[in-house]
């Protein structure tokens, strides 16, 4: 195992320690490092925190700031955090309109989340997001995963809220972008965990792995590596049968890498992938590539396809202030 470490055991927290010192004008690092929040938070809003398993970078803590998140919980690598965490993260973030919490569909996240709603003493709602169309049910998932559309949800929302969004009309809101967004990923190579110090799994030079999850969960199948356009007309066509979009349709496209993959190949992927949503009548109004939900060094990629109406767009649009992510100011 080739990584820039200390110490397995120290990884996550030392890693922290950076990201908060590089950021310095966006978030603040709570006692402990249990989360990290928005470091100047704005009174009366709606408060957003999400969280995971770290070794997705940037999601989450890259996505804390203006326009999107108050707050992140990383847990250890592929991890959930814990209730703790969470109960903590609520009482330095909330500012007296309540918190919504946005999180991925996976079993440990979701029950964690749950305890620490209950253990809150402020207002808590939720949002769970499954947009993986890969599989029904995987290793860590009861349904379909949250993955790379997590992020779609959690700018949107985000951006309704730094705009006086109620919690009841943000946890509405983040339930239609779920119900509009889809993703589906393949990886090309694993991903080598630094607790384990060794590849979760193991693909020949030939093979890919279609479906994958963002932990390195098996997909629909392991497959002879093809083509490109033959690797994006598969994940888009799952997309697309199950998103049904009609034609005329508007959509945000994402393109994003899960931490080994070249922006030239993301690109070459996103021009594929234009050229299959033109064949369905849909246009991108708005398109992102590059690593925003990533797998640690995992080569591979997912596409994400969420359908947009002008608010939505517009929503998007907004001013955003964050370590990943930044427009508008």
């Amino acid at each position: 195992m080739k990584k820039l470490i200390n110490g397995v055991d120290t990884v996550l927290a030392e890693s922290l320690g950076g990201f908060a010192a590089a950021h310095a004008d966006i978030v603040t690092l709570g006692a402990d490092r249990l989360f990290l929040r928005r470091k100047t938070l704005k009174p009366g809003k709606v408060a957003l925190l999400s969280g995971g398993g770290s070794g997705h970078e940037p999601l989450h803590a890259g996505f804390v700031g203006h326009g999107m998140l108050d707050g992140a919980c990383p847990g250890q690598v592929f991890t959930s955090p814990t209730p703790d965490q969470m109960a903590a993260a609520v009482g330095a973030i909330d500012t007296g309109k309540g918190t919504l919490f946005i999180v991925k569909n996976y079993e440990g996240d979701v029950m964690n989340f749950e305890m620490a709603a209950d253990m809150a003493e402020t207002p808590v709602k939720t949002v769970v997001v499954d947009d993986d169309v890969a599989v029904e049910k995987s290793t860590y998932s009861i349904g379909r995963r949250g993955v790379a559309g997590t992020m779609i949800v959690e700018r949107i929302v985000g951006a309704a809220a730094e705009q006086g969004a109620s919690l009841d009309d943000a946890q509405a809101l983040g339930k239609d972008v779920n119900t509009r967004t889809r993703s589906m990923g393949v990886a090309l190579t694993s991903c080598t965990v630094p607790a384990a110090g060794k590849p979760t799994f193991t693909l020949a030079e030939d093979e890919m792995e279609m479906g994958v999850g963002i932990h390195g969960e098996p997909g629909r199948r392991r497959v002879k590596l093809a083509s490109a356009d033959d690797i994006a007309q598969e994940m888009m066509t799952a997309i697309l049968d199950d998103l049904a979009p009609k034609s005329g349709s508007e959509a945000i496209l994402l393109v994003n890498g899960f931490g080994g993959t070249p922006s030239m190949e993301l690109y070459l992927m996103c021009n594929a992938a234009n050229r299959i949503l033109a064949g369905r009548g849909v246009t991108p109004v708005r398109t992102l590539v590059g690593a925003y939900v990533t797998s640690l060094e995992m080569a591979g990629c997912s596409l994400t396809v969420s359908l947009v109406d002008d608010r939505l767009a517009k929503l998007w649009d907004s001013p955003i202030h964050t370590a990943a992510l930044r427009w508008g100011m």
